[in-house]
């Protein structure tokens, strides 16, 4: 997440951009690798911000697959909103000063 703030909300910055209604046969959310930021932060079991900017979620990476068409990450999306999480580890961040 960005400092910057647009109309007083945190502007939100996507690891890897996806439709988050897109599963495919294997239940999961799909993109291809060359839609991350940066494909190294990718990888099977990085927590990640996937999406868009106007619909951001916190994903895990399940896998990478060699496709044909390319490599597809399959995501699994966490439960809750985004700022959930942003409650989450400025919590976790003032309870450890």
């Amino acid at each position: 997440m960005s400092g910057d703030q647009e109309g007083g909300r945190p502007v939100i910055t996507v690891d890897i951009t996806c439709d988050l209604m897109d599963e495919d046969e294997t239940g999961y959310v799909w993109t291809f690798l060359h839609e991350a930021r940066d494909p190294g932060l990718i990888e099977p079991g990085a927590i990640v911000v996937a999406g868009d900017e106007d619909a951001p979620a916190v994903a895990e990476v399940i896998d990478i697959v060699e496709k044909p068409a390319g490599r597809i990450v399959h995501l699994r999306v966490l439960p809750g909103v985004i700022e959930d999480y942003v409650a989450l580890i400025t919590r976790a961040a003032n309870s450890a000063s």
